[in-house]
């Protein structure tokens, strides 16, 4: 075999990578006056709606907790809802709120019990108790 046959075995084949460049577009940022709050949505008619309810279900107790006292921090009262066996962790919150934090100054306001008929697995309509509970700063 000659050297030109072995040295075109041997070639490697060197590709250059194609680098395609996008239009890139800068924005300034822009600075608002006014506070933001992330506790608002605006629906799709474009009120914001606000979200001042906590809803307890079977996640620890301090989720709760931090989650209250977060929507708190944006609005001036937020409602603990639950209903079944999750009433009494809704009132450990509330009462972890009203007792660890007097010094935030966050009281109870106003308290609803109720029921709510609901259908079980088996068919048959059974009565669900309910609580809101309200806490609110001062």
């Amino acid at each position: 075999m000659s050297n030109d046959a072995t040295e075109a075995n041997n070639a490697t084949v060197t590709t250059e990578p194609t680098v395609t460049t996008e239009p890139t577009v800068t924005t300034e940022p822009t600075v608002t006056t006014e506070p933001t709050v992330t506790t608002q949505t605006e629906k799709r008619s474009g009120t914001p709606e606000v979200r001042d309810t906590v809803y307890i279900g079977k996640k620890p107790l301090m989720a709760y907790v931090t989650s209250t006292l977060i929507q708190l921090a944006n609005v001036s009262s937020v409602t603990i809802k639950a209903r079944g066996m999750s009433i009494g962790r809704a009132v450990d919150v509330s009462q972890i709120i009203s007792r660890k934090t007097e010094n935030a100054g966050y009281c109870i306001g106003t308290i609803k019990l109720d029921s709510e008929a609901l259908e079980s697995q088996d068919g048959r309509t059974r009565n669900v108790s309910t609580i809101e509970i309200q806490v609110k700063r001062n």
